[in-house]
C-alpha cells in the first residue's frame, strides 16, 4: 500500500512538471509570461525605433474602438514591432493596438499581443519574401510565419501581426 502511494505521489509530481505548456519543465507559453507596458512606454519605443502610430479618431483611449491604444500591451509585441522596423528597414505605421472592437481570444489585441500595420509595398514585400506562407486563417486571410514563430495576416488593407515574442530581439 505505501509503494503505490509512494508512486501515485511520483506520477503526480512528474506530471505536473512535464505538463505540456503547463509543466515547470516544459517552458512558458507565450500567455503565461507576458509584461505589461503603458501606453506612454509603447509610444516612447515606437518613437525612439522610428515607428508611427495613427488613430482614425485621433486620440489613444483603449475603450473606443476609433482610438489607437498601446494601454496594457506586451513588451514582447512592442519589442517585436522595433525588431521587424530594424530587420525591413520600412517605414511602419501603426494602425491598431489594444483597443476594443478587434476580435477577442487569448492572442488577441485587446490581450496584447497583435498590431495592426498600414499596408505598404515595402512591408508587403518584406513579409511575402522572407517568411514562410503557412495557410489561410479561418476568416480567409492569409497568413505568413516568421522564423521565431509570429504570424502576419493580410487582412486586406493592413496586416494583423500576432506577437509570440520578439522576434529575436
Amino acid at each position: 500500500m505505501q509503494t503505490r502511494s509512494v508512486l501515485t505521489a511520483l506520477f503526480l509530481v512528474l506530471g505536473a512538471l512535464f505538463a505540456p505548456g503547463f509543466g515547470a519543465l516544459t517552458g512558458t507559453t507565450p500567455a503565461h509570461a507576458a509584461t505589461k507596458i503603458t501606453h506612454a512606454t509603447a509610444t516612447s519605443m515606437f518613437r525612439q525605433a522610428g515607428i508611427g502610430w495613427s488613430s482614425s479618431g485621433n486620440c489613444s483611449d483603449r475603450n473606443n474602438a476609433s482610438c489607437t491604444s498601446f494601454e496594457q500591451l506586451n513588451l514582447a509585441t512592442a519589442q517585436g514591432a522595433q525588431t521587424l522596423k530594424s530587420a525591413t528597414g520600412c517605414a511602419l505605421t501603426i494602425t491598431g493596438g489594444t483597443e476594443t472592437g478587434h476580435a477577442s481570444g487569448t492572442y488577441s489585441h485587446w490581450n496584447g499581443y497583435k498590431l495592426d500595420y498600414a499596408k505598404a509595398t515595402c512591408l508587403t514585400n518584406y513579409i511575402k519574401g522572407t517568411f514562410s506562407y503557412i495557410g489561410v486563417r479561418g476568416d480567409g486571410a492569409p497568413m505568413w510565419q516568421s522564423g521565431s514563430g509570429n504570424v502576419y495576416a493580410d487582412e486586406g488593407n493592413h496586416w494583423d501581426v500576432l506577437y509570440y515574442n520578439c522576434g529575436g530581439c
